[in-house]
């Protein structure tokens, strides 16, 4: 799934790919990150585009259609930085009272996943259907 957002650097295409980690329980792990002219997506490239919540809001909306597609899957997500880590933190503290009930989202934190609750510095993220 790709998405365009017009920044202050002008149109910059990001892809968005669902990886399957494991089949049972069915586990997805989500990566996004920029089109390569290759077509690949360019996992490492700090965009600088001023368009951060907008980038995270639409790849938040594509887990609207992942899981109409794949209702009892869970959507594992992590980032490789802190600083990144962080970045999805804060979108997601900022936007949690927006996320649809229908979905229940954790973090993980030393191999234990808990509800997401702001303040909390997590590892990574999980999402699943409720």
């Amino acid at each position: 799934m790709y998405i365009g957002n017009k920044g202050n650097q002008g149109s910059i295409v990001k892809l968005v790919k669902y990886d399957l980690l494991y089949e049972k329980p069915l586990v997805f792990n989500l990566g996004f990150g920029d089109k390569t002219a290759k077509g690949e997506i360019d996992f490492d490239t700090i965009s600088n585009n001023g368009d951060t919540e907008k980038v995270l809001a639409t790849v938040a909306y594509t887990l609207v259609d992942f899981f109409q597609e794949y209702p009892n899957a869970i959507v594992y997500f992590i980032e490789l930085t802190k600083n990144r880590t962080r970045l999805y933190q804060m979108g997601i503290s900022k936007f949690i009272n927006f996320i649809p009930k229908e979905f229940a989202v954790y973090g993980e934190l030393d191999g234990v996943a808990e509800r997401f609750s702001k303040g909390v510095n997590y590892n990574s993220f999980i999402i699943r259907k409720s």
